[in-house]
C-alpha cells in the first residue's frame, strides 16, 4: 500500500470477494528525504505511510511498514546511478519491480503465510489454457498501461500475484475509492520516479556521485564542436538542454563513456530500424524456437510497432522494426506483445540507426 488510490482500492475490493487482507507499505528510501513543503513526493513519505495506515484502520485490516531500503539502495539506487555514469539510461520501476516487489516482498509474504502478493498496478494476470502459461494482458484502461515494467515477472510470481485493477479504469477506481469512504479518493498522482525529489534525476546524480566530468559534444564527422556537462546528464534523442547553438537542430545521437564524447546530428540520425538486447524474459512462451512477429515497445509511453523477434547466439534477441522508430536507447527495456498479451522484453544494449 503506496498510500495512493490504486493500492487502497485494491485493499478494499479484495476484502469485499471474501479475501483475508494485509496492509504492507514497503520503506525503500529514508523517509526524511520524501517530504518537501509537507507535499507527497514519494511512495513511502512519511505522508503516504500515514495515508496508507489510515486506509487499512478504515478497512480494519492489520498493517505494517517493511524495510527494504538496504536492498533497494543496492539493486535500484546503485543500478540507476551506475547505468547513467556508463552513459545508458536505467528504468529503475523495472528493476524495484524485479528485486525488491515481486521478489523480496513476494518472498516476505508468503513466509508470514500469505498466499498473493496484491498491487494496484493496471494489468492483467490469467492462466492461459492454449499456451499452458500463466499470462499478462493489457488492462482495460489503455491510458494506464502498466505491462511495459511487468516484463520481467516470471510464471511462479504471476501465480502467487493478484491486479484487480486490470478490469477497470482510473475513473471507475477513483469512484470505487469514494463509494468505499476513503479519504485519498482524490489524491494526486505519485511523481515518476519515487526517489527523485523534484523529477530531476540531474541533481540527484550530483548528489549522489562526484564522477561527471565534462566531456566534448561532437558533429557526426567526429568533430568538436563544444563541450558538454557530464555523460549522465543526457540520453538518446535528447534535443532541448544541450546548450550548443549552431544553426541548426541537433540531437543526441551517441554517447561514448569510453572518450567521455557525446555525438550530436540531425533528426534523422536518431531513427533506427533495429535493435540488440539481452537478459530476455519471456511470460508468453518458454523460449523462442525461432523468428516471431511482434509488436515491440521501446518505451513506457512508447507506442508498439509491428517488428520481427529473433533468438540470437547466447540468449539475446534481435528486433527488427518494420518501420524506423525514434530514439532507440541502450539501458532501457524492449517489451514485446502478440494482441493484448505481452510476450516478454528485454534491455536494449545496442540500437542499429538508418544514418
Amino acid at each position: 500500500m503506496s498510500g495512493g488510490v490504486d493500492s487502497s482500492v485494491t485493499a478494499a475490493l479484495l476484502l469485499e470477494r471474501g479475501y483475508d487482507v494485509i496492509g504492507v507499505t514497503m520503506q525503500i528510501w529514508d523517509a526524511a528525504q520524501t517530504e518537501v513543503s509537507e507535499d507527497y513526493v514519494g511512495c513511502c513519505s512519511l505522508t503516504a505511510v500515514e495515508d496508507a495506515r489510515g486506509v487499512a484502520d478504515k478497512l480494519g485490516i492489520p498493517f505494517y511498514v517493511m524495510n527494504f531500503r538496504r536492498l533497494f539502495e543496492e539493486k535500484v539506487i546503485d543500478y540507476f546511478t551506475a547505468e547513467y555514469l556508463s552513459g545508458r539510461t536505467p528504468n529503475p520501476c523495472i528493476a524495484c519491480n524485479r528485486h525488491i516487489k515481486f521478489q523480496a516482498l513476494l518472498d516476505k509474504a508468503l513466509s508470514l503465510g500469505a498466499g498473493y502478493i496484491a498491487t494496484g498496478h493496471y494489468a492483467r494476470l490469467d492462466y492461459n489454457e492454449q499456451y499452458a502459461r500463466y499470462t499478462v494482458r493489457r488492462p482495460a484502461d489503455r491510458k494506464k498501461d502498466q505491462t511495459y515494467v511487468l516484463y520481467g515477472l516470471t510464471q511462479w510470481q504471476i501465480a502467487h500475484t493478484l491486479m484487480p485493477l486490470g478490469e477497470y479504469t482510473k475513473e471507475q477506481v477513483r469512484k470505487m475509492a469514494a463509494d468505499f469512504g476513503l479519504l485519498v479518493a482524490d489524491k494526486a498522482e505519485s511523481q515518476e520516479i519515487c526517489f527523485v525529489l523534484d523529477n530531476n534525476y540531474r541533481n540527484f546524480l550530483r548528489d549522489k556521485t562526484r564522477d561527471i566530468k565534462p566531456g566534448s559534444f561532437l558533429n557526426m564527422k567526429g568533430e568538436v564542436i563544444g563541450e558538454h556537462k557530464g555523460i549522465p546528464f543526457y540520453t538518446i534523442g535528447q534535443r532541448k538542454g544541450l546548450g550548443i547553438a549552431t544553426g541548426e537542430r541537433l540531437y543526441v545521437v551517441k554517447i561514448d563513456p569510453e572518450k567521455n564524447a557525446i555525438t550530436l546530428g540531425p533528426e534523422e540520425a536518431i531513427l533506427g530500424d533495429r535493435l540488440i538486447a539481452e537478459d530476455l524474459n519471456l511470460i508468453l512462451y518458454e523460449n523462442l524456437a525461432g523468428p516471431v512477429e511482434v509488436e515491440a515497445q521501446v518505451r513506457y509511453n512508447g507506442v508498439p510497432c509491428p517488428a520481427t523477434l529473433t533468438p540470437l547466439p547466447g540468449g539475446s534477441v534481435g528486433v527488427h522494426f518494420h518501420k524506423p522508430q525514434r530514439s532507440i536507447t541502450p539501458g532501457q527495456a524492449v517489451v514485446f506483445y502478440q494482441g493484448d498479451c505481452l510476450v516478454g522484453g528485454a534491455t536494449i544494449v545496442n540500437a542499429g540507426n538508418k544514418h
